[in-house]
């Protein structure tokens, strides 16, 4: 059943690749634009196989492809063959919104620049995504999350403890991140086209995507300011805002007592420690920064004596502010997340439910579609040719021409995209 939303009938054109700019179509998927992801035959999006690169969970499942290519038709097309070309300019004509993230020298190679682009469609809303900007020495250097985003932007740096090398985050944080950032740049150029009707090119990349995420501390390093250095867990500056501490079973929680003359007395009454209240060490928050060392060495203690869900329930009942490390099994079953369909169902026909993450992008009176399987490499090319107004023989000289791929897939009941 097909939901009505505030993108239906957008058309859109996915030439991206990996996370960032596929994720950004997701969204308007999620919103019912109609998402064709072009791919070069046999090998299709590299990302296809990231699932099975470690340190990711391993699993039968594609479950990265179809988190970040749900509800989209898949056109295999080789660009670089001259027959192409006309599939190409028929897309770009069919297209609201055309999305790409290939590094400028390769844009220009293929022709699919927003110059190349915008006078076959002067309404074509052109998004575009890099690593690391579209100017300057490094605008075609290959750019990562994990490099251009975590590495670039500091904040690989400042998200460490002193004596601890960078940690490997989660793949695809800053990827998502700069996803919105390009979806939101979509929609603004969709909104300024209804004003001026006119097309424009609107980009993203991670390096921009990295800097403002980390740009609390970078604004104060435009101003001069001078850092202390790493955290150190044993003697942070402020023990109740950020510290971490571990239950007698194992499990880690955060305080986040950033009202610290309000919170500390609220929760050394709720411990039953009004000693500590009175302790001189701790008095107020220049004598706890002073005396970090010792305040976390206490505070070990007292967390290290019970577990977490005493904790939970002692923090709790005192309405102050922290939060619990969760794992993933706990994650995906979260209450919080469910209630507000930050996790959802997949609408594949299956009997048995499956999940997946919701995009982060609500809008109470438009309904978003219920997410659609992945689709298999070039799974809709034939269709998507004869909706472009192809015939019969024009599909047949393409196939022979190695400019599509011979076969159509079958659809993968692993999600899509696993082989």
């Amino acid at each position: 059943m097909s939901v009505d939303t505030v993108f239906t009938g957008l058309k859109v054109v996915d030439l991206a690749s990996f996370i960032a700019g596929p994720s950004a179509t997701t969204v308007l998927s999620d919103f019912g634009a109609d998402v064709i992801k072009v791919e070069p035959p046999g090998t299709g999006d590299p990302y296809r196989y990231f699932y099975r690169t470690p340190p990711n969970p391993p699993l039968a499942a594609n479950y990265t492809w179809q988190l970040t290519n749900r509800n989209k038709r898949s056109l295999a097309v080789d660009l670089k063959k001259p027959q192409s070309a006309e599939v190409l300019a028929r897309l770009v004509k069919w297209a609201d919104v055309f999305v790409t993230n290939f590094p400028p020298r390769v844009r220009k190679g293929l022709k699919v620049n927003y110059e190349d682009l915008s006078p076959l469609n002067p309404r074509l809303i052109y998004a575009d995504l890099t690593g690391y900007g579209e100017e300057g020495p490094e605008a075609d250097k290959p750019g990562f999350d994990i490099t251009a985003y975590w590495a670039r932007s500091g904040l690989m740096q400042y998200t460490r403890n002193a004596g601890s090398p960078p940690a490997v985050p989660v793949p695809g944080i800053g990827d998502h991140s700069a996803a919105i950032s390009l979806y939101a740049g979509i929609v603004t150029g969709l909104y300024r086209r209804e004003r001026t009707g006119k097309g424009c090119n609107v980009t993203a990349s991670l390096i921009a995507e990295g800097a403002w995420a980390t740009a609390a501390w970078l604004q104060a390093a435009l101003f001069g300011a001078k850092f202390s250095g790493l955290s150190d867990r044993t003697k942070p500056e402020n023990p109740l805002a950020g510290g971490s501490y571990q239950t007698s079973d194992g499990r880690w929680l955060l305080l986040a007592f950033v009202e610290g003359e309000k919170n500390w007395p609220v929760f050394t009454k709720a411990i039953g420690r009004d000693d500590l209240t009175a302790d001189e060490r701790f008095a107020d928050p220049k004598s706890r920064g002073a005396n970090s060392a010792a305040l976390v060495a206490e505070l070990d203690r007292i967390f290290g004596a019970q577990p977490l869900e005493y904790w939970k329930k002692t923090l709790d009942a005192a309405r102050l502010p922290y939060g619990v490390v969760q794992v993933p099994d706990e994650i995906v079953k979260d209450p919080q997340l469910l209630a507000n369909d930050v996790i959802v169902q997949i609408d594949d026909g299956g009997t048995t439910p499956r999940y997946t993450v919701n995009s982060p992008v609500t809008i109470r009176e438009a309904p978003k579609v219920a997410p659609r399987l992945a689709p298999e490499l070039g799974q809709h090319t034939d269709d998507v040719l004869r909706e472009l107004g192809f015939g019969p023989a024009q599909i047949d000289d393409l196939r022979a021409d190695g400019a599509i791929p011979h076969a159509q897939p079958r659809q993968d009941a692993a999600m899509g995209g696993g082989r």
